[in-house]
Parts: structure tokens; sequence; C-alpha cells
């Protein structure tokens, strides 16, 4: 089983920038896409962004398309979502995930284990 625990969150004014990491531990990291998750309360978790295990394949949300990067360190064990021009609509419980193996797809069904969530909150 893979651990995830996510850091880097926390109150940012509208068109300010974060930086989330995702450190993961546990022998099925491997070679897994990993991603980024977003929930706000009464709402579905929606997708963000995902990188396959050589980084070389990348997803974005259409809504975060040009804003957010994702990155890895497969040698940290870290996964990395950079943030820029942040909006208050996204402001949010940010959740690593990991899917169930290395296809480059990351739906809520294919993912494997899930961090404990970071508080985003971008004020207006």
């Amino acid at each position: 089983q893979v651990q995830l625990v996510e850091s880097g969150g926390g109150l940012v004014q509208a068109g300010g920038s974060l930086r989330l990491s995702c450190v993961a531990s546990g022998r099925t990291f491997n070679r897994n896409t990993m991603g980024w998750f977003r929930q706000v309360p009464g709402k579905e978790r929606e997708f963000v962004a995902s990188v396959t295990w050589s980084g070389l394949s990348k997803a974005y949300a259409n809504s975060v398309q040009g804003r957010f990067t994702i990155s890895r360190d497969n040698a940290k064990n870290t996964v990395y979502l950079q943030m820029i021009s942040l909006k208050p609509e996204e402001t949010a419980v940010y959740y690593c995930a990991a899917a169930v193996d290395e296809a480059g797809d990351l739906s809520i069904g294919r993912v494997l284990a899930w961090g404990q969530g970071t508080q985003v909150t971008v004020s207006s």
C-alpha cells in the first residue's frame, strides 16, 4: 500500500500562488501515475491534474490549464502542484492521488490511494 502526505496549502489572496507537495511511501509507488483532485463541501471531488511516471505525459482540467503545473521527482517520491493566478472559486481541499497503475488517465475509479488533503483558501 502507498501512503501519501500532502503539504503546502494555506491562505492566499486572489491572483497569488501556492505550491503543493505530496510525499509518497510504500512499495506500490513504483511507476504509478500520480495526480491531484480537489473538493469543496457539497460538491463532487474533481480532477485537477495528473502526471505519468516518466513525467512526460501530463493532463490538466480545462479550468486550470495554463495556470497549474504538475511535476514529480521520483528520486524523492514526491509530486508537486505549482498553482499560479489562483481564483477564489478554487478554494478547496486538495488531495494527492496515486493511480492503480501506470496508465495515463486518472479518474476517481482508478485511484489506489488518497492523501489526507490540504486546505487551499483563496480570498477575494
